[in-house]
C-alpha cells in the first residue's frame, strides 16, 4: 500500500524565474542534494523528494515565492540543471519536466537505463503509466502540465507531477516514490497535494477494486452489451425495445452478455460509494498543509517558536564550536541565519516542514516576500556549502559536521517568539535589504531614505484626466 505524506492546497502563480536568482538556485539544489548523498545516501534523496512538504521548504529556502505553485516547476528545473553536469557521478538523474520536456521522460530515460544496465522500456512504460493516473484514473479537476522523474542508478525513483485548475486559480501537486509502491492501481500515491475540486473518481483508491473489476467486464463483454447496460441503468429499456424488434428477441449470447451486464451494473452501483471521496487523501488523517493565497509572510504562517532558534544562532554570533564556517570570507551572523535553515533542509526530520514559509528566511522571495533576495548572502552560503561538500568528499567532513552541530544548536535555541517579534525581524530584514544586495523582481532594493522619496514622488504625480 502507498503511503500517503499529507496534503497541501497550492495557489496557481503565473511568471518567470529571473535569471540572478535561477542560476543560483541550481547551484544550491545541487550543493543540498551532494550533502544528502553524502551523509545519508541516495535513496534519501528520493525520499525527500516524494515528501511535499520537504519539497515546499526547499523551493522556499531557494528563494522562490513560498507558497505558490511555481515551486514545483522552478525546483524541478533548477535540480535538473544543477545535477546534469555532476549526474553520472552521484548516480541521480532527472528526467522530464514541464509541457513539452514532459514528453521527453521516456526517452531520457532510456538512455538513463543503458548507461546505468537498467531495464529503460520498463522504467518508460512506468513513466507513462504514472501520468496517466494521476491525469486520468483520477478525476479531480486538474490537468496534468509537469511530469518529472528522478531515478537513482540501482533503479530506485521518485516522480513529481502537478496539475492545474485554472478556473479555480489552484494547482495540485503529486509525489511517488518507487519504495511505497506495491501496485500501480491499488494506493499508490505517496502524497498528494491540493484543494479539493468537488467529487473525485480515484479508481486507483483501494476501495475502487470493485469499480476497476466491472470496468474489465464492461469491455469484455462488447459495445452492444456496454450500450443497452446504460440504457437499462437509465431505465430507458421499455421505451427502446418498442421501437426495436430486435432487442425483444435476443439471441442466447446477448442474453447471456444481459445477466452478465446486469451483475455488473450492480457491482458498479454497488462500488460507486467508495469512488466517491473528497479529497483523496483523508483515508488515514494525514497532516495537512494550507498554503494560502496572500502574497506576504505572516506570524501565522510560520511556527514561531522554530524560526527563532534560527534568528537566535544568527544573533549570538556563532559559537566556538563553528569556527569552521567563518573561514569562509564574509561569512557573519546573517549568513549564519541562512546557514541555519539550509541545515535543517540537510538535517531535518519529515515533522520540521510543515511551515514551508518558516526557510523564506534564509533567503527571502523574488516577489519581496518576507524581504528581497540578499544575494550576499546567498553567495556566502553557497561558497560555505561548495567549501564543506568538497572538503568532505577529499575525506574531511569537518565542515559538514559543523553544519549539523548549526542545526542542533538552531534546535536548542528555539523558544518563545511573538507576532509583535517575528514583525520586527520581518521590518528590520526589509531595512537592511540594500545592505546585503537585495533584489526582486522588482529591481535591487534601495535604502530606506530613498523608498521613502519615492514613495512621496509617486504620491506627488500630477493625476491623469
Amino acid at each position: 500500500m502507498g503511503a500517503r505524506t499529507g496534503s497541501a492546497d497550492l495557489p496557481l502563480h503565473g511568471g518567470r524565474v529571473p535569471d540572478w536568482l535561477a542560476s543560483r538556485m541550481a547551484r544550491l539544489g545541487r550543493v543540498v542534494v551532494e550533502a544528502l548523498v553524502l551523509e545519508y545516501g541516495r535513496r534519501e534523496v528520493l525520499r525527500r523528494l516524494a515528501h511535499p512538504f520537504w519539497f515546499q521548504s526547499l523551493g522556499a529556502v531557494m528563494g522562490m515565492d513560498w507558497h505558490s505553485s511555481g515551486i514545483t516547476t522552478s525546483v524541478v528545473g533548477a535540480l535538473k540543471r544543477g545535477l546534469a553536469p555532476v549526474e553520472r557521478e552521484l548516480g541521480l538523474h532527472v528526467c522530464g519536466g514541464r509541457g513539452r520536456h514532459s514528453r521527453k521522460t521516456p526517452n531520457e530515460l532510456r538512455a538513463v537505463a543503458e548507461r546505468a544496465g537498467l531495464d529503460g522500456e520498463r522504467l518508460a512504460r512506468t513513466s507513462r503509466l504514472v501520468a496517466k493516473i494521476d491525469n486520468a484514473a483520477v478525476q479531480d479537476g486538474y490537468a496534468l502540465y509537469l511530469h518529472a522523474f528522478v531515478i537513482a542508478d540501482e533503479g530506485a525513483w521518485a516522480v513529481v507531477q502537478q496539475g492545474m485548475n485554472g478556473d479555480r486559480g489552484r494547482a495540485r501537486r503529486y509525489h511517488w516514490l518507487s519504495d511505497d509502491v506495491r501496485s500501480f492501481v491499488d494506493d499508490p500515491h505517496s502524497a498528494i497535494e491540493g484543494e479539493s475540486a468537488g467529487t473525485i473518481v480515484n479508481l486507483v483508491d483501494g476501495r475502487a477494486a470493485a469499480a476497476r473489476r466491472a470496468e474489465l467486464e464492461l469491455v469484455a463483454a462488447g459495445p452492444d452489451a456496454v450500450v443497452r447496460e446504460l440504457r437499462r441503468l437509465a431505465g430507458r429499456d421499455v421505451a427502446m425495445q418498442q421501437h426495436d424488434p430486435a432487442m425483444q428477441q435476443p439471441g442466447p449470447a446477448m442474453q447471456q452478455s444481459a445477466i452478465a451486464m446486469q451483475q455488473t451494473g450492480l457491482a458498479m452501483q454497488q462500488a460507486l460509494p467508495a469512488l466517491q471521496q473528497a479529497p483523496v487523501a483523508t483515508q488515514q488523517a494525514p497532516p495537512h498543509l494550507s498554503l494560502p493565497g496572500h502574497h506576504e509572510v505572516r506570524a501565522d504562517d510560520v511556527l514561531l517558536r522554530r524560526l527563532r532558534g534560527a534568528l537566535a544562532t544568527a544573533a549570538e554570533r556563532a559559537p566556538a564550536a563553528f569556527e569552521e564556517l567563518l573561514l569562509v570570507p564574509g561569512v557573519g551572523a546573517r549568513t549564519l541565519q541562512a546557514l541555519a535553515l539550509v541545515a535543517e533542509v540537510v538535517h531535518g526530520a519529515p515533522s520540521r516542514f510543515t511551515d514551508p514559509a518558516r526557510f523564506s528566511f534564509a533567503h527571502g522571495g523574488k516577489d519581496r516576500h518576507p524581504f528581497p533576495v540578499p544575494l550576499a548572502v546567498y553567495d556566502r552560503t553557497l561558497a560555505v556549502l561548495r567549501a564543506a561538500v568538497d572538503s568532505a568528499r577529499l575525506g574531511s567532513d569537518d565542515k559538514l559536521a559543523a553544519l549539523r552541530r548549526l542545526d542542533e544548536q538552531a534546535r536548542a535555541l528555539e523558544g518563545a517568539m511573538s507576532p509583535a517579534e517575528f514583525d520586527a525581524a520581518v521590518a528590520r530584514e526589509n531595512e537592511q535589504s540594500h545592505r546585503f544586495g537585495g533584489m526582486s523582481v522588482f529591481g535591487p532594493a534601495k535604502p530606506p531614505r530613498a523608498r521613502a522619496r519615492d514613495d512621496r514622488a509617486q504620491l506627488e504625480l500630477p493625476l491623469r484626466r
